[in-house]
């Protein structure tokens, strides 16, 4: 009998935990006590205040967020934040951008449009196989700059800082971590914006929680459009004007699903190492035929890539997974290859049925 629900490796939107979809279904039509649907109550009402405020309560406890720092919810995915970073955080110098991948450099290509932008080390020369040494940032970097950009993982390379990465003393440190956030603990006291796209690890496609240092917000220019503006965020609770309220509902479920179904952000690094090793341990043993895009040291947690013998053994792959049920397997257009989005909610036996099928479609295909 064919599975109700595939195993979805999509990159994004990115599978939800089956409990949560079974709650908000539940709720869908009616909110208990309310009467109406979270797709049509007020974002100025009781029952919308009391979601909002608990997921800033839950995203704060799961992530140890210091009183230092603000939580906001904003729209535009981190598109809109490469802009609201480098209007926001000022000070003397050129902002250094550490460019790992084609999300970082979509990063440097807003921020030029807005004030300059310098490009202190970058992957390209190598494919964008990994992310620098420490070593290679302290030379890299300057302390002068008006911060220092960084994307944590890089969903269409598949590579990923393993830790958060150590900067010259008085940098700011700011990073798009939208497609590992809540997949690992973080010590966000070290950034000054550490801002994600939802629809990864948080939630649904629409929002995007920007955690951002009070001393950032109180150096913001005047003139800034209000929505580009982290103040008003800040100073309106996220409620300026009407927020993508369905999707933060759904971000507060997901952060209650971490913190009393998986036991935490430490539980969930656990999990997440285990399934990846699934994959690269295939990768690993049949590297002829498996070849894995990002170095070995660099390797994602929640993006595994890699390439076959050929485009045509590559199209098969991803036509026979989804026969299988294994669905959205093929690789981001501007790379090609195979990418299997392991994110949170993926679960194990998924990652497990995916390792089998390569080793088997390995053992039928290999010359």
């Amino acid at each position: 009998m064919q599975r109700e629900r595939v195993f979805n490796f999509g990159a994004g939107p990115g599978t939800l935990p089956l409990a949560v979809l079974q709650q908000a279904q539940r709720e869908l039509v009616a909110l208990p006590g309310v009467g109406a649907s979270p797709l049509e109550v007020s974002h100025r009402g009781t029952w919308f205040r009391d979601v909002i405020d608990r997921a800033e309560e839950d995203l704060r406890a799961l992530l140890d967020v210091p009183p230092s720092h603000h939580v906001v919810f904003c729209q535009g995915g981190a598109t809109m934040q490469f802009s609201m970073v480098a209007l926001n955080v000022v000070a003397e110098g050129t902002p250094d951008f550490v460019v790992t991948g084609s999300w970082g450099t979509k990063a440097v290509a807003e921020a030029e449009r807005l004030g300059g932008a310098h490009v202190a080390w970058t992957g390209e020369g190598d494919g964008f196989r990994r992310v620098p040494s420490s070593k290679e940032l302290a030379e890299a970097l300057s302390a002068d700059a008006s911060y220092a950009h960084v994307t944590t993982n890089e969903t269409i390379q598949g590579v990923a800082f393993a830790h958060t990465p150590v900067v010259p003393d008085g940098l700011r440190l700011v990073a798009d971590a939208s497609s590992d956030f809540l997949s690992r603990p973080v010590d966000v006291s070290r950034y000054a914006v550490l801002y994600a796209g939802a629809q990864k690890n948080a939630g649904p496609a629409g929002v995007t929680i920007a955690i951002v240092a009070d001393d950032v917000v109180k150096d913001v220019p005047d003139d800034l459009p209000t929505m580009l503006d982290y103040r008003t965020y800040v100073e309106h609770g996220s409620l300026y004007n009407t927020p993508p309220v369905f999707a933060i509902y759904v971000v507060g479920l997901v952060a209650r699903w971490l913190r009393d179904d998986v036991g935490g952000l430490d539980a969930m690094l656990e999990r997440n190492r285990a399934k990846a090793s699934l994959l690269y341990d295939v990768l690993d043993g049949a590297p002829a035929f498996f070849r894995g895009h990002a170095e070995p040291g660099s390797r994602s947690l929640m993006n595994v890539t890699f390439r076959l013998p050929s485009d045509e053994l590559e199209e098969r792959f991803v036509d026979e997974a989804a026969a299988g049920g294994m669905t959205e397997l093929k690789g981001h257009r501007s790379v090609g290859g195979i990418r299997a989005s392991i994110y949170n909610a993926m679960p194990v036996e998924g990652v497990r049925a995916l390792a089998a099928f390569m080793r088997e479609f390995r053992d039928r295909y290999a010359d």
